[in-house]
């Protein structure tokens, strides 16, 4: 029998590693236009356990269970107490935004009219930070610019 030394075992690991692939998730998104990117991504991995379980319960949708709002105050109050500039500043509203679901057999992605003409563009991110195999864009009046919950206008 061989034993492995340490070296080897990590020099495995990293080549196994190399091989594994994101999954798709469900998740937030805010996105900068200056830097045609987006920040401020809060993700979870889709499991088939969630897809089941959703189904069972006869959910329409797999969301990522925090809000614009919340994610948009705590870091603001973070980088406030810890001195550091932030992107988190301002309304939250006012800069485009978006939510990534599962409705039962595929992924939506809900955006406000900001995001019609950087569809390609977007799709390019969503695959990037999401690994969004297909999904579909939904336009609704709650992302575009100005637009939250009735609390918050």
């Amino acid at each position: 029998m061989t034993t492995l030394s340490h070296k080897e075992k990590e020099a495995i690991m990293k080549d196994m590693k190399s091989f594994d692939e994101p999954m798709p998730a469900v998740g937030i998104f805010w996105y900068d236009p200056a830097e045609h990117d987006f920040f401020g991504v809060y993700k979870k991995e889709l499991t088939p356990k969630m897809v089941e379980e959703a189904a069972d319960k006869g959910l329409p949708y797999i969301n990522y269970q925090t809000l614009h709002r919340q994610i948009w105050q705590k870091q603001y109050f973070r980088a406030l107490a810890q001195h550091e500039p932030t992107k988190f500043s301002g309304d939250y509203t006012q800069v485009p935004r978006g939510r990534v679901a599962w409705a039962v057999d595929h992924f939506v992605v809900f955006v406000g009219r900001w995001a019609k003409d950087i569809e390609d563009e977007l799709t390019e991110l969503l695959e990037k930070y999401f690994a969004l195999p297909y999904f579909e864009f939904k336009y609704d009046d709650h992302w575009d610019l100005g637009h939250g919950w009735s609390g918050d206008l």
